[in-house]
């Protein structure tokens, strides 16, 4: 059995995390151990679950990116089991697959989940340029989630294998299946019920959402917005939120374990993102049945063509609000569902056997 350090900051329900957990279930643990980085002293969300399965949590503190290399590689060279490194965390790919390079780790593989920093200033362009260029150099072995997230990281999708965010299909649809009043008998709601999936970040873009909330309450539409998640821009939203007398209409329900119920039993999702990899939660969303409002500063890669994802601009509340008012029927069987699903790779099952020969072939 193989040991496989996986370099994240810590393993909360984000993205990145959720998808990286998914894969971890479902590969064959008697040949691949999955170990996982934690770059703050708090526990992730996971961390039982990944300890449950004989995963480790590998406590990498130090105060600053140049140090914290350092304490990486000095770890590294005390545990020569680990041969294949696989990193997540975009541009800090650069400086951990330099670390793993140091301590002679010989497979250093940088895995792209995002298509920008979200960076403007100078000093942040240039760490992008450098970083850019580091890991399409140092990475033995390049693993993006879509196209534009593997043109970000590395400037091509040649020599790129693209992963899509997998999610458990037959699971999803059998949970979906029995919880379509999950929000209406948890939360006594019998309106629009809204929901926004992610950190509460600035690229989420949490604000215009509350523009739509805003515009909703002045129409007299009986609507909630779920919230969902946790972030540094809670306590600003919150006030935003009674600034805007919208209490009543807009609930944060932080972190959660029933993610795929709430999905179910919800009438539209909202993310009017400034940018995107490819979101497993849209994957997540699509497989439950849920129509999602998606920003045209996502990729039109995350729209797997069921018919549920609309791409609006975010310059005017006011479309996204006729959007949701129009309330178009859409229909999509679940056999097709499944059959379109698999076909482009979402099933991840079939994901954890192909990373696993991929591990193999290293």
């Amino acid at each position: 059995m193989q040991r496989v350090l996986h370099i994240v900051s810590k393993m909360d329900r984000a993205g990145a995390e959720t998808m990286l957990m998914n894969l971890y279930r479902h590969i064959d643990r008697s040949q691949f151990q999955f170990d996982f980085t934690n770059f703050t002293p708090d526990a992730g969300d996971y961390d039982d679950e990944i300890l449950a399965m004989g995963g480790r949590i590998i406590p990498i503190i130090a105060s600053n990116p140049a140090s914290r290399m350092r304490v990486l590689m000095r770890f590294l060279r005390q545990h020569p089991e680990y041969r294949i490194v696989h990193s997540h965390m975009l541009l800090s790919n650069a400086f951990h697959l330099l670390a793993a390079k140091g301590a002679g780790v010989p497979h250093l593989i940088s895995h792209s989940h995002n298509t920008s920093s979200g960076r403007s200033k100078l000093t942040g362009k240039l760490y992008e340029r450098w970083s850019l260029i580091t890991n399409r150099k140092v990475a033995t072995y390049k693993i993006a989630c879509g196209e534009l997230a593997a043109k970000y990281l590395f400037g091509t999708t040649k020599e790129v294998w693209l992963l899509p965010n997998a999610v458990d299909i037959n699971k999803m649809m059998a949970i979906a299946d029995g919880m379509r009043n999950y929000i209406d008998e948890t939360f006594n709601n019998k309106g629009l019920k809204l929901i926004q999936v992610g950190r509460l970040s600035d690229v989420k873009n949490h604000e215009f959402s509350l523009k739509i909330a805003e515009l909703l309450k002045d129409r007299n539409i009986y609507f909630t917005l779920y919230i969902v998640g946790q972030g540094d821009l809670e306590d600003e939203l919150r006030h935003q939120v009674q600034r805007s007398a919208l209490t009543e209409q807009v609930i944060f329900l932080g972190v959660r374990t029933d993610i795929t119920e709430l999905m179910a039993s919800a009438d539209y999702m909202l993310m009017p993102s400034f940018h995107e990899g490819f979101p497993v939660v849209l994957v997540e969303s699509q497989t439950v049945g849920l129509k999602a409002l998606v920003s045209t500063q996502v990729s039109t890669e995350v729209d797997l063509g069921l018919g549920l994802v609309e791409f609006l601009p975010i310059d005017d509340p006011r479309t996204w609000v006729g959007a949701l008012l129009d309330n178009k029927e859409l229909e999509c069987s679940k056999d097709k569902k499944i059959k379109i699903l698999k076909s482009n790779g979402f099933d991840v099952s079939e994901n954890a056997k192909k990373l696993a020969q991929v591990y193999k072939s290293l």
